[in-house]
């Protein structure tokens, strides 16, 4: 099975990105680089866990890290697109790692406000203060000589942001690739109208950037993919070609009703909410898990 792929930059202005799949959690981990200077961003880091076991690795971290040491780059940031539902973040153990800053989007806080209440934790922070930076709408930063940009994209979750990195674009859990559609809508605080909305802003991106979604789940069997155009998306993908806002709403609602809750969100969020921070060791010197009962009605049971 692929598990990962360079698409070359194409010339100033252009990063070098590196994808790396995940087939435990479908999920696509990234290093963006600048080739003019050797700096470089992670994207969507994972911290392994199994649910059978209660095991926690650094397995795909430490995939980035050796990757980042053999091209000789310089991590400065470690960015997540959104608090995800189906993996650990690796945000903290890099940061530890490396000493580049975390950041994720302001929403976040309104995420953190919201799980806050469902795992019962009165004490919790939610202010943001488990990231470096919280990005708005509209702001920018750096690595090395090429700029990136945020786009606030609410649906999939009220703190979703696609990072616009020169030609690329990180649309997180909006757009899948052509051949499989896009994100479910219904966790707690999503909306399929605001996801609509923040795809159309995506496809209004020039027809050649190059879009690296955060999952793939290979429809038909096929290698794992994680790279479109906006071009590609706009023409071929079954959930956005000739479709209006009104006939994806319905679809997406429909379709979702009928999905299982991913297997790790009661896991994941505990985590994601604290930037990727896993809990403190208890007095034996282990660390646990809490798991809210029946926090979630109405998802379809598998």
């Amino acid at each position: 099975m692929k598990t990962f792929s360079l698409s070359r930059s194409a010339g100033v202005g252009s990063p070098d990105v590196a994808g790396f799949f995940d087939p435990r959690t479908f999920s696509v981990q990234y290093v963006v680089s600048d080739p003019a200077t050797g700096k470089c961003a992670i994207i969507d880091p994972v911290y392994d866990f199994d649910e059978k076991s209660g095991a926690t690795a650094s397995y795909h971290a430490d995939e980035l890290l050796a990757y980042v040491e053999q091209q000789g780059l310089e991590v400065q940031w470690v960015l997540d697109t959104h608090p995800h539902a189906d993996h650990f973040s690796a945000a903290r153990y890099l940061k530890a790692k490396t000493g580049a800053p975390t950041a994720i989007g302001e929403k976040v806080i309104e995420v953190q406000k919201l799980w806050k209440k469902i795992y019962h934790w009165p004490d919790f922070p939610a202010d943001g203060s488990q990231w470096d930076r919280l990005f708005a709408d509209g702001d920018t930063f750096r690595i090395g000589e090429l700029e990136g940009r945020v786009m606030l994209s609410p649906g999939h979750t009220l703190a979703s942001i696609t990072y616009v990195i020169g030609d690329a674009a990180f649309i997180h859990d909006t757009i899948f690739q052509p051949d499989f559609g896009t994100a479910r809508a219904d966790f707690p605080g999503g909306n399929a109208h605001q996801l609509w909305r923040s795809i159309q802003a995506i496809l209004a991106l020039p027809d050649d950037t190059r879009l690296f979604t955060g999952h793939d789940y290979m429809p038909d069997g096929r290698e794992p993919e994680w790279e479109s155009s906006v071009r590609e998306q706009r023409n071929s993908n079954p959930h956005l070609a000739g479709v209006d806002e009104a006939d994806y709403v319905a679809m997406r609602d429909r379709r979702d009703s009928e999905l299982p809750m991913p297997k790790l969100i009661l896991h994941s969020l505990q985590i994601n909410t604290r930037g990727g921070q896993l809990p403190e060791p208890e007095a034996n010197g282990r660390r646990y898990l809490k798991i809210p009962l029946d926090a979630l009605e109405g998802a379809a049971w598998e």
